[in-house]
């Protein structure tokens, strides 16, 4: 009997390993939407995951192994505050967009560390983080004071 239970306790515990696993990889039942940055060069269009929780932003991009070439994610706060990310448990190298409450980046880390556990603040209030893949915000000619365009954003009324 006591065999039994502990081979029942074993496949319950890789069960749960499984189940811990596979879920970042395959990330939360996020929301979607469409998010466009507006820069010099035009509207770029980017299909994204919407954070608006605790969890959710604490898990964010954690465990992925790649993020598509028009991917992102979007970590939206309830007022303007100051933010600060770190890269605890992602793979791969990211660009953190920090959006100002008018809708506007206000600032870019390029290529960020992965696994590093420095925070990496916005050095101002925000209303959002965009997370895309390192280099994208060059490729696309990205910088300070191009708008962001998404509904999230305008609906709070900060403008």
């Amino acid at each position: 009997m006591a065999r039994s239970a502990a081979g029942n306790l074993g496949v319950a515990a890789y069960m749960l390993a499984f189940a811990l696993f596979a879920l970042p990889s395959v990330g939360l039942a996020l929301s979607r939407n469409t998010l466009v940055l507006e820069t010099a060069s035009g509207a770029h269009r980017f299909n994204i995951e919407v954070a608006t929780t605790d969890g959710e932003r604490a898990l964010g991009l954690m465990y992925r192994r790649s993020l598509p070439d028009d991917g992102g994610m979007l970590f939206l706060y309830d007022r303007p505050q100051p933010a600060a990310m770190w890269m605890r448990n992602t793979i791969i190298s990211l660009d953190m967009v920090f959006i100002d409450a008018t809708g506007r980046v206000h600032r870019i880390e390029s290529s960020t560390e992965p696994f590093s556990t420095t925070p990496i603040p916005s050095d101002g209030d925000v209303v959002g983080v965009l997370e895309l893949n390192a280099g994208k915000a060059a490729a696309i000619g990205l910088k300070s004071g191009d708008r962001v365009v998404y509904p999230g954003l305008a609906e709070k009324g900060w403008e």
